[in-house]
């Protein structure tokens, strides 16, 4: 009889053991990833970026580097791998670096802090540290969030951040205010506390690298004619495309679109050049200083912004657009219409 008592004891303690060590609440969840971010020295991370913002689905690649407090490395490829972009912060300040054309800017800037960026695990984690009316709901393997944002293109209105049982991001899904996906990642290889080489966040060192990496391109590829690109958003109002010139100059021809509304108060004019690889001394990449100017993500590529113009590189092409009239916000806009999709 004692030994039956025992066993249904012993059994009953089992059960209410597990009932103890159930799903974590919403506030445990967030007090852990709290004292995840105290904790942790850096992390390394891929992911792979889907963009739905254009007429076709853009994937790219992209391998994510942080080391507390603020270095920096985001290396990103499209999915073909012939063209890369990486970000860089380091003790010299915020670089934009674009291997294939040997040519690096140079930010004085607190880039990532002024925007969130859905790449970055502290952005989605403040995200939702943030958010004090963020949806939750505790899955078998995962915790999903549903919050607000903070991204620099304000069409990305609310977001679905899946993370792992151990607080490793698994997944984002960013929407519009309609529900409608724009942006999904799908995180991998996520290790915290990573280690890194001294030249890790180096810029020089992460130029030669990537420039390794770069496939051959053929003579015949560099002689292709440059493809006049054409913004999908023209600006708010009837602003037209009212000019279009090429115009040549030192080293090429450049084309220029310029674009007018009827009364010639909202005016941007958009040039496009096919880019070169800088040759410079001892191979060194050219550096251009951008001050008071910004990072800013077109999703398809980054660009360097200032107050009235932002400059950008994509598929061979230098564009330069800029304006007196239009602010940042209408600006990003219409950049961010000028893809692939954008030709006439």
């Amino acid at each position: 009889m004692k030994k039956t008592l025992s066993i249904t004891l012993m059994a009953f303690l089992f059960i209410f053991g597990l009932a103890g060590c159930g799903a974590k609440s919403q506030e445990d969840v967030v007090t852990s990833l709290d004292r995840k971010m105290e904790e942790m020295t850096g992390y390394k991370a891929d992911a792979v970026m889907t963009l739905n913002t254009g007429e076709k689905p853009i994937q790219y690649q992209l391998e994510v580097w942080h080391k507390k407090p603020n270095f920096y490395r985001v290396n990103l490829k499209n999915a073909k791998k012939d063209q890369s972009q990486m970000i860089l912060r380091n003790k010299e300040g915020v670089f934009v670096l674009t291997p294939a054309l040997n040519k690096s800017f140079r930010f004085q800037s607190d880039w990532p802090e002024n925007n969130s960026q859905v790449y970055l695990f502290e952005s989605l984690a403040a995200d939702i540290l943030n958010d004090t009316d963020r949806g939750f709901k505790a899955k078998e393997n995962s915790y999903v969030f549903h919050t607000k944002t903070n991204y620099q293109n304000k069409n990305l209105y609310q977001q679905e951040i899946t993370l792992n049982k151990d607080l490793a991001p698994k997944s984002v899904r960013v929407m519009d205010k309609d529900a409608k996906e724009l942006v999904k990642l799908q995180f991998s290889n996520v290790k915290f506390d990573a280690k890194f080489d001294k030249g890790a966040f180096d810029m020089e060192t992460n130029m030669t690298g990537a420039q390794l990496e770069l496939p051959a391109m053929s003579q015949k590829s560099n002689q292709k004619a440059m493809e006049v690109l054409y913004p999908k958003y023209s600006g708010p109002g009837n602003i037209e495309l009212t000019n279009e010139k090429e115009v040549s100059v030192d080293d090429g021809k450049q084309v220029v679109l310029s674009f007018s509304d009827e009364n010639n108060k909202k005016t941007f004019t958009l040039i496009e050049r096919k880019n070169e690889a800088v040759q410079t001394t001892a191979g060194k990449p050219e550096r251009l200083t951008m001050p008071g100017g910004e990072p800013v993500d077109l999703g398809y590529t980054v660009g360097a912004m200032n107050d009235k113009s932002i400059s950008w590189t994509y598929k061979g092409v230098d564009f330069f657009l800029a304006s007196n009239s239009l602010d940042q916000e209408e600006l990003m806009a219409i950049a961010r219409s000028v893809s692939a999709q954008g030709s006439k």
